[in-house]
């Protein structure tokens, strides 16, 4: 399909609305579309592609409209997408409604599809508080894994460290430090509960078995623990000359 204008989203959202018995007219005080049916007042913003000025416009309706819908090409890649998910998202939580419009790629009206995906309705913030319960103890569990703050907010091109990571890394200063070791041992030196596991699973592939129940550091891991100096500083100074004390 090619370029289209806000225009062309007009007569089949129309049309459709006058289907189901409103009546309607177009840009009526600042509204693209104004749909009445009775006392029932209902307005549609129509845009080319869902943006801020979309939203703004939408939600500016909302202190006259008893419900508003923004009406949008349907994107391409439909519901499949990452994008379509995350704005269907913010229209719930705005309590908009969402129209899609699809136009043929030739002339004439067969084709022309219009899908309301949603109505405007009361967004509920206690069933969204408590669907999100997971993610906050997610949230709230990496937060207080973590030693120190190492990322940088909005980084999407490095490598993050997580409390994951800081553990792996704990793990093999200590390997580095004093030698092949027990997860035993580790976990006396605070590496944490998920010792065995970060030494089993080896996601990094740092870590090496010598003999059973014993591992050290592999070689390659020097160069990888490179990349984050201020963790390993910060974890080399808290060690002792000798394991002795965590004995």
């Amino acid at each position: 399909m090619g370029k289209i204008c806000e225009t062309e989203l007009y007569r089949p959202v129309c049309d459709y609305l006058e289907a189901l018995g409103y009546k309607v007219q177009g840009e009526v005080a600042g509204c693209d579309i104004a749909a009445l049916k009775g006392d029932e007042l209902v307005v549609v913003e129509l845009k080319t592609s869902f943006n801020l000025k979309l939203l703004t416009q939408a939600v500016r309706r909302q202190r006259a409209a008893d419900s508003v819908y923004v009406a949008i090409p349907r994107p391409r890649g439909g519901a499949w997408t990452s994008g379509w998910r995350d704005m269907c998202m913010l229209l719930r939580r705005l309590e908009l409604g969402l129209i899609t419009v699809v136009l043929p790629d030739g002339e004439g009206k067969e084709g022309i599809r219009v899908e309301v995906h949603f109505h405007p309705k009361a967004f509920d913030r206690l069933k969204s508080a408590r669907s999100g319960k997971k993610a906050r103890s997610c949230i709230i569990r990496e937060t207080a894994g973590r030693s120190g703050n190492y990322n940088t907010g909005g980084t999407t091109r490095e490598k993050l460290v997580t409390a994951y990571r800081e553990q792996a890394v704990h793990i093999a200063c200590c390997l580095m430090k004093f030698g092949p070791l027990s997860p035993s041992e580790l976990k006396k030196m605070g590496t944490g509960a998920k010792t065995q596991d970060i030494l089993y699973d080896n996601h990094y592939g740092w870590f090496k078995r010598v003999s059973r129940g014993i591992y050290t550091v592999d070689g390659c891991a020097r160069g990888f623990l490179d990349e984050y100096p201020g963790l390993v500083r910060h974890y080399m100074d808290k060690l002792p000359d000798t394991p002795d004390k965590f004995a």
